[in-house]
């Protein structure tokens, strides 16, 4: 009588018994979840994790909404500077013209980067274009250096090419960008770097998904004066006559400083437009893969909370069913 109600003992509590855990036949470790959560060997998920992971997507998915409308409202400030930029470096284009095949001895790669990141490949594609133009212009009689603006491209550069950075320039846009602020910057390059061409890297602004990379060329007055008296062609500098007591080669000095300020001053704000356009993309595209992963984890959460209802109410079934017997 005994050993028969021990048997009958052992059937109701029979369906709450978790199976033997199974290690020798186990390949790789289980998941953190399994072996955290649940006994090994049962297939087994609690909600309260699905919950602090829904919790968390949706943290992550608020940030990156904040962070697109910031990109927005900082990109209309900026877009209205870089279009109105864009008449200044214009007439000089013109006058002194624009020579990226110039072949020199000295060159100096100006690459222009964010000093953030979260902005898509925009750093990435100033540093390859970079590479290249030090590439294609380094020779056994030919020298070329890098000046760097921004963290990003700094980051990228310095891993391989640090014996040829001559300068590095951070937190360029940590305060409003002002034309005195890049002339400023202008006038520290000019004056710590030789040079015979200035190639300057950067992101020309089209719109917000779409940015074009651009090299424009800044040589230096005496290659300047070289090439006119070779008859390269330079722009309209020829047909307009010096007067006053200054000579041509002071005039050219005077107009490579200004049009250099001139250009970088457009070129870090394309960038910077083009920055944050990017990162508004950017920051577009996780918002929605955050959505589709909170449905899936909701899916999976629904699907785990009814698979422990109904694994309770088999439990409860069984032991009344037990105890009936």
């Amino acid at each position: 009588m005994a050993m028969a109600a021990l048997r009958r003992e052992g059937g109701r509590f029979a369906p709450l018994i978790y199976p033997r855990p199974i290690t020798a036949f186990r390949s790789s470790p289980l998941p953190p979840i399994l072996e955290n959560e649940g006994p090994v060997g049962v297939r087994y998920i609690s909600t309260q994790v699905v919950r602090n992971r829904m919790k968390s997507v949706k943290n992550i998915q608020k940030i990156t909404k904040a962070m697109k409308m910031v990109a927005a409202s900082k990109l209309r400030a900026i877009q209205t500077k870089a279009e109105n930029s864009r008449g200044l470096w214009q007439p000089f284009t013109a006058l002194l013209g624009d020579l990226p095949s110039a072949d020199v001895k000295k060159n100096v790669v100006v690459t222009i980067s964010s000093d953030k990141g979260l902005c898509g490949g925009i750093n990435s594609t100033s540093v390859k274009i970079s590479k290249g133009l030090h590439k294609l212009n380094s020779g056994p009689e030919k020298e070329t250096k890098y000046v760097i603006l921004g963290e990003k491209a700094k980051a990228q550069l310095i891993r391989d090419s640090k014996k040829d950075i001559e300068l590095i320039i951070t937190e360029l846009q940590k305060n409003p960008l002002n034309y005195t602020q890049v002339s400023v910057l202008a006038d520290e390059i000019l004056k710590n770097v030789e040079f015979d061409a200035l190639r300057i890297v950067f992101n020309k602004f089209h719109s917000v998904v779409s940015f074009v990379p651009t090299v424009s060329t800044v040589l230096s007055p005496e290659v300047v004066e070289k090439e006119a008296e070779s008859g390269g062609k330079l722009g309209d500098l020829d047909s307009y006559e010096v007067e006053g007591g200054e000579t041509k080669g002071e005039i050219l000095q005077n107009l490579a400083e200004f049009q250099f300020s001139c250009v970088m001053f457009n070129a870090v704000l394309e960038n910077a437009c083009s920055e944050q356009g990017a990162r508004m993309s950017a920051m577009d595209s996780s918002s929605r893969n955050a959505g589709d992963m909170l449905d899936r984890l909701t899916l999976t959460y629904n699907r785990t909370r009814q698979a422990s209802i109904t694994t309770e109410l088999i439990e409860i079934i069984s032991g009344a069913s037990a105890l009936e017997g």
